[in-house]
């Protein structure tokens, strides 16, 4: 609780929910459904990977590093933290938990 304010009450509260900061990438999710940017992308790149030790489809992987640029998240060392955002999670076609 905070001191009163006006005589009015103010009450924190930290349990927001999953809420996030980057509801832009729900356009950009959108715009690249209609136009295919991520897909002709990742479509000009050459996956090695074996297909029994693949985790992350390539496309999943190009989504997220060019949304996470996008984003201002150029550097990629947030993508650790930002996994669980629920904005995130949509654009890579996973639903928020």
């Amino acid at each position: 609780r905070f001191e009163s304010l006006f005589n009015k009450q103010v009450t924190a509260d930290f349990d927001g929910g999953n809420i996030t900061s980057d509801a832009g990438a729900l356009l950009l999710r959108e715009l690249d459904e209609r136009y295919n940017l991520t897909e002709g992308a990742a479509n000009c790149l050459d996956d090695p990977r074996h297909s029994s030790w693949v985790l992350h489809e390539l496309i999943t992987l190009v989504k997220q590093r060019i949304f996470s640029i996008a984003l201002g998240y150029e550097d990629n060392n947030d993508a650790e933290t930002l996994r669980k955002d629920p904005a995130l999670k949509t654009t890579s076609g996973k639903l928020p938990e």
